[in-house]
């Protein structure tokens, strides 16, 4: 894909909102805009957002889940990035689910519903999702901050179900988790390019952009 002069939508967390980095310009969305001469790059961002929506629903941002803000997105992107899951691993009520599902309140399901709505919005547009990154509690049998008596299971599970319900679909995925070139629980790459663990620095934007840059312009 030629990416000069797109038009593109990104639909995230506090990753693609930017949080840690020094400056709204260092962001992975900013970057891509300079290094790729994007029309646009509109950052849909939320720090805290989930994809599955939650059974306890509270007046926060935080439960405003990727599917309710998809309809806050303009329209003639020609391209939507969805990037999110490390916060459904990491806390909340709603369980994993299977395949199956078709709910709005388990990650499968919320998966569906979100795909199949992207589909019908922005029927002229690219619609690619990226998996979560490597964090310092990936492999956890335990997310941050899930309730007692939610389901827990580790965060590959949920890379897993990004990538089987995107190929339900025939919708790309950039596997981060197992490509993205940054790690959470690698003290040393920890150090350079993650300092909290889950979010990239400036130096791990730099990586991020990259990796997204080139995936995009393979489609």
């Amino acid at each position: 894909m030629e990416l000069k002069g797109k038009k593109i939508n990104f639909l995230g967390d506090s990753i693609t909102e930017g949080f840690i980095a020094s400056d709204p310009s260092k962001c992975y969305v900013s970057l891509l805009k300079e290094r790729c001469g994007l029309a646009e790059a509109r950052n849909y961002g939320l720090a805290g957002t989930r994809i599955a929506r939650q059974s306890e629903m509270h007046d926060t941002p935080r439960d405003r889940d990727f599917i309710m803000r998809a309809d806050e997105m303009d329209r003639d992107a020609d391209v939507v990035v969805v990037f999110g899951g490390t916060n459904d691993f990491g806390n909340g009520q709603a369980s994993l689910g299977t395949i199956n599902d078709r709910t709005e309140y388990t990650f499968y399901g919320a998966l569906h519903c979100l795909i199949l709505k992207l589909i019908e919005d922005f029927s002229d547009s690219e619609i690619v999702f990226l998996t979560p990154l490597h964090r310092h509690n990936d492999y956890s049998m335990y997310g941050c901050w899930k309730p007692e008596g939610v389901e827990q299971r580790p965060l590959c599970d949920y890379v897993r179900a990004i990538k089987e319900v995107c190929e339900y679909y025939s919708v790309p995925v950039l596997d981060l988790f197992s490509q993205g070139g940054l790690h959470g629980n690698v003290w040393s790459w920890c150090n350079k390019y993650m300092p909290d663990g889950v979010h990239p620095n400036d130096k791990g934007f730099e990586i991020l952009a990259g990796r997204i840059k080139g995936f995009l312009e393979t489609l």
